[in-house]
Formats: C-alpha cells, structure tokens, sequence
C-alpha cells in the first residue's frame, strides 16, 4: 500500500508501508515537504507524487529503514543528469539533507 504522507505518519502507516519489503521505498518532493511511500517500486510513489500536483524536479527516491531509523539514498529515479546527478544515489549534500529532514520529520520514531 502506498500512502500520501503530508504530516507525520501513525504507526499503523507505518506498519502497512513496511508489509510488502520489510522497508519503506519512498519518494520525497523537498519543495512541498511531503512523501509518498510504500508499494514495490520507487517510481510508483513518485507517480502518487506527480498525480498529487508536486513537480518531478523535486521528486528524489530513498529508502527508509524504521528498525535502525536509517535511510539510503539510492533509486532509479535518481538518476537525472540535467540536474547533475548522474547516479542512482542522491549525489548533492543540500539534498540528502532535505530528504533526510522530511522523512526524519514524517516517519521517524513511529
């Protein structure tokens, strides 16, 4: 199940997000602040991001681990060189620091 996340997630999202890998892939728009997750597929929930109003230019993919409360930069969505990020991984610091911020602030201790 993937959900619209627009203020901080309850355990029970938690808990439905984490059913289907064991982990939460996600998509996060750094400019709105909010994040899609759950399903099999980062491009799933950036779709949900996309159909939602957000801009795919704001839209980077991570991985959020709710056990260890870690995160990993890295999905296929990633990878845009125009805005030079020519890896899977968020490659850009300022960014990482913003996905990083939204999901600590969303999903973090749930």
């Amino acid at each position: 199940m993937i959900y619209l996340i627009t203020q901080p997630a309850t355990k029970e999202q938690i808990e439905r997000m984490v059913e289907t890998l064991g982990y939460i892939k996600l998509a996060v728009d750094i400019e709105q602040g909010i994040l899609a997750g759950g399903g099999e597929l980062h491009a799933d929930c950036e779709a949900l991001l996309l159909s939602s109003g957000c801009q795919q230019v704001n839209i980077w993919g991570a991985d959020w681990y709710p056990a260890s409360q870690r995160i990993e930069y890295e999905s296929l969505i990633n990878i845009r060189p125009r805005q030079n990020n020519r890896s899977m991984t968020i490659q850009d610091p300022i960014i990482r620091a913003s996905v990083a911020k939204i999901i600590q602030g969303l999903l973090a201790n749930k």
